[in-house]
């Protein structure tokens, strides 16, 4: 292995132990299969500068948002996950609501580690709730004029529409910001105040 390569390897590894994720769990984060990353640290194969870049800068990020006790995608994606499995809801709700206030007070604090959730989360839990964390963060994003994270790029595969005690399911539609029932998530605007 050449010096180069093994400076490549070196720093791929100094980002991956500050992202405090596995190795499943990083090469998730960056989009990439375990096998190629195992293959960059091995200095078998080379990443794109591209990969090598964003692997850096995450994997920095991450850690500097568990060291300040931000909210990550993956711990986020967790928490959500097992609300869902518990049949929860409500609680799941939450989550994601709290999951995008923390994404907002991130991205206007100056110097905040708001890279941290470019991570693509490694726990999925079911269309329509990994499509409505990622509409919420992807809409963080946009308002922060930053572009959203490719991860966030999700759409419910079936229409949801989230019961309102107060409102019908017509009601509901008409009261879904748009950005949201383009994701074919329907959520009526005054429950996103609070949750």
């Amino acid at each position: 292995m050449d010096v180069d390569t093994r400076e490549v390897a070196r720093r791929l590894s100094e980002a991956m132990k500050s992202s405090g994720l596995s190795l499943r769990g990083f090469a998730a984060a960056l989009g990439t299969s375990h096998s190629r990353l195992s293959s960059y640290l091995k200095g078998t194969a080379s990443p794109s500068a591209a990969l090598f870049v964003r692997a850096c800068r995450i994997g920095a990020a991450l850690g500097e948002a568990r060291d300040q006790g931000w909210l990550t995608p993956d711990l986020a994606q967790r928490a959500l996950k097992d609300a869902v499995d518990e049949g929860d809801e409500a609680w799941a709700f939450k989550i994601a609501v709290q999951a995008r206030d923390q994404v907002r007070e991130l991205l206007a604090t100056p110097g905040a580690p708001a890279d941290a959730w470019e991570a693509r989360p490694s726990a999925r839990t079911t269309d329509r709730w990994d499509a409505l964390l990622g509409a919420f963060v992807a809409h963080e994003f946009m308002a922060a004029d930053r572009t959203a994270p490719a991860w966030t790029d999700l759409r419910a595969d079936e229409e949801w529409i989230k019961p309102n005690l107060l409102l019908d399911d017509a009601e509901i539609r008409d009261a879904t910001p748009g950005w949201l029932s383009v994701r074919g998530i329907y959520v009526a605007e005054r429950d996103l105040a609070t949750a």
